[in-house]
């Protein structure tokens, strides 16, 4: 390994140990083929599932080895109208997996997300039996600050150029503090603990995925 595999991996099992008294499960992958494994190793036959709008999942190969798999009944949104793209996200919250990424995780395991809509946030809070986040080491923070910075000004920019939104950050390259008609940023989702045991589980990639 080198010497940046060997720290993502160290790094991760940190956070995986501080992962448990908050509840949550964690798993460190090395590469995106091993998350594909991994993430389809948890899912059982007969299954619901759902996912959030996720870059990390598209370049992880999950999305794919989700929509091929024949003994799951997977909820696509993709290219759907709109009025029925509504209705999976409200069918979503009685799914059995939820794959989703985060914005951000601190090194003692707090996860940090913003969302524009708030159907991703809300599925992680509450409904699905089990979600699952994939994140690359390249959101890792130290604190919850940090990671708010990082939505804000890191994350929440590109992903503004990649759905052509016309808001302030998508111009400037930082967060503007907005409260455009397009904005990403209008709920800020804190996850310190599951309420369930186990419920969240984290796979951690060690690559630099997503925004």
């Amino acid at each position: 390994m080198t010497p940046k595999q060997v720290f993502y991996e160290n790094q991760a099992n940190t956070i995986i140990e501080n992962l448990k008294k908050r509840q949550m499960e964690g798993y460190y992958c090395p590469t995106s083929a091993d998350a594909v494994k991994k993430a389809m190793e948890l899912i059982a036959k007969d299954s619901i599932v759902a996912y959030g709008g996720s870059v990390t999942l598209s370049e992880t190969g999950i999305l794919t080895a989700l929509r091929e798999r024949k003994d799951i009944t997977f909820y696509e949104r993709s290219g759907k109208p709109s009025e029925e793209v509504q209705k999976i996200y409200r069918d979503t919250f009685s799914c059995d997996y939820y794959f989703t990424s985060t914005n951000a995780i601190t090194l003692d395991g707090e996860l940090v997300n913003i969302d524009g809509n708030g159907n991703r946030v809300a599925a992680m809070i509450f409904g699905p039996a089990n979600v699952i986040v994939v994140t690359g080491m390249n959101k890792i923070v130290t604190t919850t600050q940090e990671a708010i910075d990082r939505v804000r000004n890191i994350a929440a920019p590109p992903n503004c150029n990649r759905l052509d939104y016309k808001t302030p950050c998508a111009s400037i390259g930082r967060c503007a503090h907005c409260f455009s008609p397009e904005s990403i940023c209008s709920q800020t989702v804190i996850t310190r603990r599951s309420g369930i045991p186990g419920r969240i589980k984290i796979l951690f990639v060690g690559e630099e995925l997503g925004y």
